[in-house]
């Protein structure tokens, strides 16, 4: 922080994002686009509560909702669980990551189904999600003779 409480590195709320997109999001990494509205947002965020008296801990939490805001259920870490889960025997563990971000696509019109928001891994549809998927990857892998 510096003597104003703004973060003293601005681009601060951008590393967290891109660490948090690398982890859960890597489809997203390309998106600069995102990354940089994304950032700019927190950045804003943050600026403006410090101006208006509140303080950094508050600020920062602030910024943070903003910047990782639709992006706590992930797709891709939901593939790669089923991938660990259901089919450690076809899929090794270090091979899930790929194979999760080419499903992304493969399995779209399964994820269009379902209304997925921050907190979707909590609500009932979850379970449906998860078999339906389950069953996509298997017929995946068996399509391109994984299994």
């Amino acid at each position: 922080m510096n003597s104003k409480n703004y973060p003293a590195d601005l681009s601060y709320f951008r590393l967290l994002l891109v660490d948090f997109l690398r982890e859960s999001h890597p489809h997203l990494l390309d998106d600069e686009k995102f990354i940089a509205a994304r950032n700019q947002a927190a950045i804003d965020i943050y600026a403006d509560i410090i101006k208006n008296g509140g303080n950094p801990l508050e600020a920062e939490h602030w910024a943070n909702e903003t910047l990782f805001a639709g992006l706590h259920f992930s797709m891709y870490d939901t593939l790669k669980n089923i991938l660990w889960n259901e089919f450690s025997k076809e899929v090794s563990e270090n091979a899930a990551p790929q194979l999760a971000i080419r499903l992304l696509s493969e399995c779209e019109s399964v994820f269009a189904r379902y209304s997925l928001s921050d907190d979707f891994a909590y609500e009932p549809e979850y379970a449906l999600l998860y078999t339906e998927l389950t069953g996509a990857i298997a017929l995946y892998l068996e399509s391109h003779e994984l299994q």
